[in-house]
């Protein structure tokens, strides 16, 4: 059971992260706040007590509707490739189906809040940390396995498959294009299949 507060901070959470994902912690004012939330600014300060707290509290909302949907994509998946391909499919459902408006919301904090708000720098490092460990350790486990070569390098590949999906949703979001995802994914496939461990005779004759 939640109490009204806690409905009503959850509320508030849930509305200012569409508002700090699609304005930026800058663009956005207390009026936007206020208008979205639908409360007054000091209903608003009732629940948290300032700006920066309640948008560091939307950004974990935000990011853990992707971690949520990593979680949902990975059940059942077994092997390797199939798992790192549930991951990318995640990410690459970034373009068109953002966990909240306005796209990616480590990318848009990232760019932000580079050398102009250490504290949300850190939140975005920390998140996009924790997509990147994910990937490697697919990786990793897929090498011990066999699955994968002993060369599949866990830390470079997932830096380029990160990477490669992020500047994909950047490129689907400024031309309104969401082909550029599309060539990101198939592309990243390949690449992952071509990291396979090629199966001995004995294994194909099993």
């Amino acid at each position: 059971m939640t109490t009204k507060g806690e409905r009503t901070r959850r509320r508030i959470v849930e509305s200012a992260a569409a508002v700090f994902n699609t304005r930026g912690y800058f663009g956005s004012s207390m009026s936007d706040l206020v208008r979205e939330t639908g409360l007054e600014k000091g209903g608003i300060y009732n629940h948290f007590g300032s700006k920066l707290e309640l948008a560091l509290e939307a950004f974990e909302f935000s990011t853990g509707i992707t971690r949520r949907r990593f979680v949902s994509a990975l059940e059942g998946r077994e092997g390797a490739l199939e798992r790192l391909f549930a991951v990318v499919d995640v990410l690459g459902g970034l373009a068109e189906d953002p966990p909240v408006a306005g796209g990616c919301p480590i990318l848009n904090t990232a760019v932000e809040s580079d050398n102009a708000h250490p504290i949300l720098k850190e939140r975005a490092r920390e998140a996009m940390d924790g997509w990147l460990r994910l990937v490697g350790s697919l990786i990793k486990e897929g090498i011990r396995t066999g699955e994968l070569r002993p060369d599949a390098a866990p830390r470079e590949t997932a830096s380029v498959v990160v990477a490669t999906l992020e500047g994909a949703v950047m490129l689907s979001r400024l031309h309104n294009d969401p082909a550029h995802m599309r060539r990101a994914v198939d592309h990243l496939k390949r690449h992952l299949e071509s990291l396979a461990r090629p199966r001995t005779v004995e294994e194909r004759g099993a």
